[in-house]
């Protein structure tokens, strides 16, 4: 289980499992990284944080409210290659992360100002191990009727693990297969569909490809000692 405490004090070499070291950004380049994304703050409204995978379930960082919203102009895919947390390079899994088009259900979170660049440095930590994401301003409609400026971190279609095949036939296999230090990437998948389910949002493709996870394990569970929905 990812915590607050494991991310203080993770090392990023070897907490989350082996890393390319091509890939992997140094701490000066998440903290460049997370200035420039402050020095874009739109206004001095306060910050809100988009969660749509496992932010949805366990932040592990500290917010004054949370609220069900939407984002428009983007979609769930599972679109980068997982070589570490729940993966290995000689066993990837597929990681999730947002691609243009559609849209998407989550959670945001309104961020302390006081303590806003401690708590989004524990984020950088977590979310940009490779620089794989975008960090990006985008207006997010929270089911109350508010309108939000909220941080939304999108794939970065140029990141060389970045990868167009989102099928749910193509990517399932590899979901029900990879496993890491951080547990199964199966188990990733069931804890979003059971977290959506829990805010009665719907979305057609996680559900599909949750299906397939669950019947390839249990079709494979003799050679992979998986039972399926296993966590």
């Amino acid at each position: 289980m990812l915590t607050r405490d494991f991310l203080m004090k993770a090392d990023c070499k070897t907490a989350f499992g082996a890393i390319e070291e091509s890939l992997l950004w140094t701490p000066e380049q998440r903290s460049a990284s997370l200035a420039a994304t402050l020095a874009c703050r739109p206004d001095q409204s306060p910050v809100w944080l988009f969660g749509y995978g496992s932010l949805m379930w366990n932040p592990a960082f500290e917010f004054e409210e949370s609220a069900p919203g939407m984002l428009v102009g983007w979609h769930r895919a599972f679109c980068l290659r997982l070589t570490a947390g729940r993966g290995t390079a000689c066993r990837p899994g597929r990681m999730l992360a947002l691609k243009e088009g559609g849209r998407t259900t989550g959670l945001a979170y309104r961020l302390p100002e006081e303590i806003l660049e401690d708590e989004l440095t524990l984020v950088w930590k977590r979310e940009m191990i490779t620089g794989c994401y975008l960090p990006t301003w985008c207006k997010l409609a929270l089911d109350d009727g508010r309108t939000v400026n909220a941080l939304v971190f999108i794939m970065d279609p140029r990141h060389p693990l970045y990868e167009a095949d989102t099928r749910a036939e193509t990517i399932a296999p590899l979901i029900a297969a990879a496993s890491g230090p951080l547990g199964t990437n199966a188990q990733y998948l069931f804890s979003l569909e059971q977290e959506m389910k829990k805010h009665g949002m719907q979305d057609d493709r996680m559900s599909e490809l949750a299906n397939q996870v669950r019947a390839w394990l249990s079709g494979h569970e003799d050679e992979s000692g998986l039972q399926p929905g296993f966590a």
